[in-house]
């Protein structure tokens, strides 16, 4: 029997924000400013079956690289921040979680002025900690911290996201992992790393916190 959760950590783009169709309109741009191939839409859509890991090999990036892809990443979400909603019923959700209690937390690739500006004010009211401008595999440093700081322990901590990489870095802390279909990565691929639970639905999160079936 899994234990209470009393804290809900939130990957940003691909969980609460639906960046996957701005993503695809700059992959070109940025593909071609740091040097790695320029894939068509069916092309692009087939990585979504792939692990973070084969992806980067797939692509043939240099891992020295990351860091300056995910600054200019950070840099374009901010001019663009406008063009990203959230997903449907994501304010439900915030909402619903703190009403039963839960602290809710963001670890994100992404900037905390980026985050702030799309979740909006009265989500960003919600919110206890941010941990933010992780590396593309150095979540698990950014978890515990959030961890630590909300009081919480990984134990009774859920950790949601939409990539291999979310349930590798839930893992590594000892937290729960829940994986949302949603988002990039395909339902195939998330299930094959064996979180401890896979969303369907926003609605489902909240109902599996609150200790329901889903």
């Amino acid at each position: 029997m899994r234990s209470e959760i009393d804290l809900v950590i939130f990957d940003f783009d691909g969980t609460l924000a639906d960046s996957g169709a701005w993503f695809a309109s700059v992959f070109n741009d940025v593909a071609l400013r740091f040097g790695f191939p320029v894939l068509s839409n069916e092309e692009l859509q087939s990585l979504r079956g792939h692990s973070n890991r084969e992806i980067i090999r797939r692509m043939r990036i240099p891992i020295w690289k990351m860091p300056f892809i995910a600054r200019y990443m950070r840099r374009r979400v901010a001019l663009d921040a406008a063009r990203i909603p959230l997903f449907p019923d994501v304010s439900t959700l915030l909402q619903r979680l703190h009403r039963d209690g839960k602290k809710i937390a963001i670890v994100s690739s992404n900037a905390e002025a980026n985050i702030r500006r799309i979740l909006g004010a009265e989500n960003v009211r919600l919110i206890s900690h941010f941990g933010c401008g992780a590396g593309l595999f150095g979540k698990a440093r950014q978890l515990r911290r959030v961890i630590k700081r909300s009081d919480a322990r990984p134990l009774t901590t859920l950790c949601v996201g939409d990539e291999t990489r979310d349930i590798e870095a839930a893992r590594k802390v000892g937290a729960a992992a829940a994986a949302v279909t949603w988002g990039y990565a395909t339902r195939e691929i998330l299930s094959r790393w064996k979180p401890d639970v896979v969303f369907d639905s926003i609605h489902d999160i909240a109902d599996y916190v609150g200790g329901k079936e889903v």
